[in-house]
Formats: C-alpha cells, structure tokens, sequence
C-alpha cells in the first residue's frame, strides 16, 4: 500500500467506515486507525508517521481543512468534533543551538490526548503534550500550548489558551 492515498466516499481504514468529502489525504494508513461513523471533511490531511499511531474514536466530526500530523502520536476519544481548519502537531523543533537555522535543529516530539466528547473551534492550534479531558471545550482560534492538561467538562479559548469556564 503507498505512504499516500487519497480518500473516497465509504473508503474503509483500520476499523471504520468513513464518510468522506472530496480532497481528503492520509499519509501512512497503516498507522491510522478510524472507528465507526466518523466524517471527515474536504481538504482534509491525516499525516501518520511510520513510528508511531493516530487513533479516531467512534462518531467524530473532522472539518474542512483540518491538519493532524501525528509524529508524536494521537488519540482522539469517540464523538470529537473539530470546526473547520483546526491544526494537530505532536513535534517541533527545537531551535537550539540559536546561531542554526530553526528548520536544521532537533525535533522533539510529544503525543496529544483528546477525550470523548470534546469540542475543539475552527482554527484551534493543538501543539505536542496537550490532554484535554472528557467533555471539553476548546474555543475557535485559541492557541493550546505544550504540556496543558486541560480537565474534563471545561471551557477553555483564547491565545495562549485559558481557562473561561466550567460547563
């Protein structure tokens, strides 16, 4: 099977059954596992990596233009819904020493944790270390920095991403 392939409407991945809008890419299928009744939207990108997994629960809504790279690993829990363009990335570099260019330091890399039941707002950045507990939100454009463990049935937006409310 090659690294790339693109989706199609009903097209099976690991477990699941998808429903696929046009545009759709995984990079790496055999390190992706899809449940049941997931719907993933146009221009879609899921990018494995040949080291580690991405996972994607049952009942989860990706949207339009939405970007997972999973180099440090991802769980998604069931019924997840991302709003358009939201961004995924479990590694960066490291940018040290300074006098190298960023793009030739080292990666580090870090998974993401997402529970049931979260709702992640159009744009939202999830950068690598993040949990996000059960039941939460994340509001449209927030920024979620490295290593924030963010509690079950909470709301949280803003850039670098805060906690608003309880819900």
């Amino acid at each position: 099977m090659s690294k790339y392939k693109s989706l199609e409407n009903a097209w099976t991945l690991g477990s699941g059954i998808l429903n696929t809008e046009p545009g759709a890419l995984v990079v790496h299928p055999e390190n992706i596992r899809i449940g049941k009744n997931v719907h993933i939207g146009a221009n879609v990108i899921l990018e494995a990596y040949h080291l580690t997994k991405m996972e994607i629960g049952d009942g989860c809504w990706i949207g339009s233009g939405c970007f997972f790279h999973s180099a440090g690993g991802i769980k998604i829990g069931k019924n997840v819904g991302f709003g358009p363009g939201v961004k995924i990335l479990t590694s960066a570099h490291t940018g040290f020493p300074a006098i190298d260019p960023v793009i030739k330091t080292e990666l580090w890399f870090d998974s993401v944790e997402i529970g049931d039941g979260v709702d992640i707002g159009a744009g939202a950045i999830i950068l690598p270390g993040v949990k996000i507990g059960e039941g939460s939100i994340i509001g449209a454009g927030s920024v979620v920095t490295k290593g924030i463990h963010i509690p079950a049935y909470q709301v949280w937006t803003g850039n670098p991403c805060k906690f608003l409310r309880h819900r």
